[in-house]
């Protein structure tokens, strides 16, 4: 064996052990550094540790004194985030925020103020036309349907009425809009039963709409709560209670 393949052998161990001594002292350097830039960075890197998953707090992990010094640690945190599956406050309040509902139709009928009388409420009992065309009998009407899970109708009925009111053309598709996802959709919890032929027509309707998109529907829906659910109202409880009351 040669002299310089002697001298490699050797002094290739010591060269890697002086290097690393190097690199050790120039990190150490590095880290005191940092942390003399940075008050209290050496608490936050210990706190930033402990607070991944599957780490252990130790006993020098003291909490902060007040709650002013954890929203402060906490908002210095989110500077060393550099990594992509970052868990930090910040990034939880942007996911979580709270995004404004959709407006649907209002529904909005005039308030009538005027007291009940009898005459009146008898009136709903000569025909369903009487009664739809009383705001009062309508809101009774709506309740009762409420009891059957059948409300649905009414609403759909009053979303057609405010749409043949609109004149914006923009407001007209906009409400089309809402309309047709809220109660002729099947996806949705409020979908009114129609047959196929008027939901084709609606379909085609839909392609431009207009203030009498949903005629045919709303006639259907009319018919519907006339056969089916008029004639439950007048012998419920409701309709009889209210009788009473004002008798």
């Amino acid at each position: 064996m040669d002299s310089d393949s002697f001298k490699g052998g050797l002094l290739w161990p010591v060269w890697i052990g002086v290097s690393l001594d190097n690199l050790s002292s120039y990190a150490k350097t590095s880290m005191n550094t940092v942390m003399n830039r940075h008050p209290g960075s050496s608490n936050e890197i210990i706190r930033m540790r402990n607070s991944r998953p599957g780490a252990s707090h130790t006993q020098n992990d003291t909490p902060p004194s007040s709650p002013a010094q954890t929203d402060a640690r906490a908002s210095r945190a989110c500077c060393f985030c550099w990594c992509c599956c970052c868990t930090c406050s910040c990034l939880t309040v942007r996911n979580n925020t709270n995004k404004p509902d959709r407006p649907g139709p209002k529904n909005a009928e005039p308030v009538n103020e005027e007291p009940l009388t009898i005459e009146e409420i008898r009136s709903w009992a000569e025909s369903f036309d009487k009664l739809m065309k009383n705001y009062p009998g309508r809101k009774v009407f709506r309740e009762f349907l409420r009891s059957e899970y059948s409300e649905e109708n009414m609403l759909f009925w009053l979303a057609c009425e405010e749409l043949k009111q609109e004149q914006s053309s923009e407001g007209v598709e906009e409400k089309a809009r809402l309309i047709y996802e809220d109660y002729i959709s099947i996806l949705s919890p409020k979908e009114v039963s129609l047959d196929s032929r008027v939901r084709e027509v609606i379909n085609r309707n839909m392609v431009d709409p207009t203030p009498h998109t949903f005629d045919e529907a709303q006639l259907q829906i009319y018919t519907l709560m006339h056969r089916d659910s008029y004639p439950r109202f007048l012998n419920s409880q409701i309709y009889k209670k209210l009788i009473q009351q004002y008798s």
